[in-house]
């Protein structure tokens, strides 16, 4: 049997967007509906990491090892993974996978939608007959894929999902090319907004007003509201509540805490008021949230 996982992987990321958020922006999008994540993160040294799916789920998954082994089944097929290794379980398709118990992964996911994705496993199946391939190594593409992290872990304001999502099909073809990669450039410092984003990030644990986010960028507070929405296309105040929760998230999945404590963590006094908001952002309640990784967590044989 395999020991469940408590307390998530040292070092872990993992971003979860919003159903709505997807509905809303990306799926209608002309600029990236083609292709979109709904899930992505990074696993350090996974130990007793294990995930079975019989009916697959309705997203595309590509897992990437950088080191340590594992395995996966996709469909009649199992293949064994090592440094360099990637595997794609398609949309709808059985598949099982699990880190090596003596010599786990570290694997960068992504979980992804749009007939451009669809297009790309097709191609790559077809051009190898495997769902498994291996990659040399290339910081670009590593690059790339910690872009899009940082990019959404700042939030869901039009210009990140836009950006995101348009670096995923480059992703995508690092995968079916193997190429060498451009660096993306870099965030602007001196952006107001950028520079508002990140003090956010910094006091998750606060509640902060506008008067307070306009205060630390040296402009009023209208004019601060006019630029975050024109920029983010959320108020300032919704955009902090979209990372509070993204944070508590991650806390759900990846420690024991109480909601209590999470609500805490999150700068937020009233738990039934942090419930209410969780439940409205991420169509589920903390419970629900939790209980969904929960019971993929579950201790189960494995080969």
């Amino acid at each position: 049997m395999m020991k469940k996982k408590k307390d998530g992987f040292q070092g872990q990321k993992a971003i979860v967007l919003p159903r709505d958020i997807i509905d809303k922006y990306c799926v209608g999008n002309p600029l990236i509906s083609a292709a979109y994540i709904t899930d992505i993160g990074y696993y350090p040294r996974a130990k007793f990491h294990y995930r079975i799916r019989p009916q697959g789920i309705d997203q595309h998954i590509l897992v990437y090892s950088h080191e340590g082994s594992g395995w996966a089944e996709i469909g009649d097929r199992k293949y064994t993974i090592h440094p360099g290794n990637f595997f794609i379980a398609p949309a709808g398709q059985y598949h099982r996978y699990a880190a090596d118990a003596k010599d786990p992964w570290s694997i960068y996911w992504i979980h992804c939608k749009g007939p451009a994705v669809d297009a790309f496993i097709k191609t790559y199946f077809e051009k190898i007959d495997s769902f498994c391939g291996t990659l040399r190594f290339d910081d670009g593409r590593i690059t790339l894929f910690d872009q899009m992290c940082k990019t959404l872990e700042r939030g869901y304001g039009y210009d990140n999902l836009n950006y995101s999502n348009m670096i995923l099909p480059h992703f995508l073809a690092s995968f079916l090319f193997d190429e060498g990669l451009n660096e993306a450039s870099r965030d602007n410092p001196q952006d107001l907004v950028a520079l508002s984003i990140s003090y956010m990030q910094k006091n998750m644990d606060k509640m902060l007003s506008v008067d307070a986010l306009a205060d630390q960028v040296n402009i009023s507070a209208s004019h601060y509201s006019f630029l975050f929405k024109k920029n983010t296309g959320f108020p300032p105040i919704e955009y902090f509540n979209h990372l509070k929760i993204q944070k508590a998230c991650q806390y759900l999945q990846f420690t024991e805490m109480r909601v209590k404590e999470i609500a805490n963590k999150v700068g937020i006094e009233d738990p039934y008021y942090f419930s209410r908001l969780f439940t409205k952002i991420m169509s589920m309640s903390p419970k629900d949230y939790r209980n969904k990784f929960t019971y993929q967590e579950e201790a189960m044989g494995i080969k």
